[in-house]
């Protein structure tokens, strides 16, 4: 690993981090602060629950997650921290090689004393970190919003464990599939575009998989592999879903290496 490229890596994402972190602290913190109000009035929630058409309940896993409940109001809530999650997660690994080929500084880079495989593992560490900053901000927020707003209710912290536990590795399916899409393609001339094609393209068919019912689109959506409503309801990790994804993860970064290891990487003419 090259110390100065993990550097200027992280400092150039530093202003970003820290945007993902408020939007997803603001997140988690003010859904909580509705939780004392749902969970007051059990009976008036779930009569408005009943009124809505039943694709809709299981587009948000209403009909799985009692809202009233410290973790099924996290659980539902958790989906929205898991998008703005996987956005992020994407748009560094979309952008992990990718703007210095655009910027045409990617030659210079690979001039300097160190080999592709550091200046790869540098600038995957990089992004990792701050990932994982923002996953610690999600994290306090999450302790710090049930401390001042579940009023005394109990809830199995084993679960809520699991469910704080499953964002980084969640992430890193994002991370580690934008980057080999990234090398795949021929040229990612903005990051963004294929960032919220990936954030939201899993997340919808997240949704049409509740709707559809035996249509098996969890298998190709990280939405499912950790979905909330899961884990809230069984106390556990979907296993299989789980090793899935983490296969998907490993596959996409050891095809990343081997493609960025032999890739033609474009010089200024």
């Amino acid at each position: 690993m090259s110390t100065t490229i993990y550097r200027h890596e992280f400092l150039s994402r530093l202003t970003s981090v820290i945007i993902w972190s408020v939007a997803v602290l603001a997140i988690v913190v003010l859904f909580f602060s509705l939780f004392p109000g749902f969970s007051a009035q059990t009976e008036v929630i779930n009569q408005m629950w009943a009124k809505f058409p039943p694709a809709l309940r299981a587009a948000f896993n209403m009909d799985k997650l009692d809202i009233t409940s410290v973790l099924g109001f996290y659980g539902f809530l958790l989906m929205f921290v898991q998008l703005c999650l996987a956005i992020q997660a994407g748009n560094y690994g979309f952008g992990l090689v990718s703007i210095e080929e655009n910027e045409m500084t990617a030659d210079f880079l690979l001039t300097k004393p160190v080999s592709r495989s550091q200046v790869l593992i540098s600038k995957l560490l990089a992004a990792l970190s701050s990932m994982f900053l923002t996953t610690l901000v999600a994290w306090a927020g999450t302790l710090i919003a049930i401390a001042l707003y579940i009023g005394g209710r109990t809830y199995d912290r084993s679960t809520l464990l699991l469910l704080m536990v499953s964002l980084p590795i969640f992430q890193l399916f994002f991370l580690s599939v934008g980057l080999a899409v990234s090398l795949i393609v021929k040229r990612v001339r903005s990051v963004t575009p294929y960032s919220l094609a990936l954030g939201f393209g899993t997340y919808v068919l997240a949704a049409f998989s509740g709707v559809l019912g035996e249509v098996k689109l969890e298998l190709i959506t990280p939405f499912k592999h950790f979905d909330p409503a899961y884990i809230v309801q069984h106390g556990a990790l979907d296993t299989p879903l789980v090793l899935l994804n983490v296969a998907v993860t490993l596959i996409a970064l050891a095809v990343s290496y081997w493609l960025y290891i032999r890739r033609d990487i474009p010089a200024v003419s």
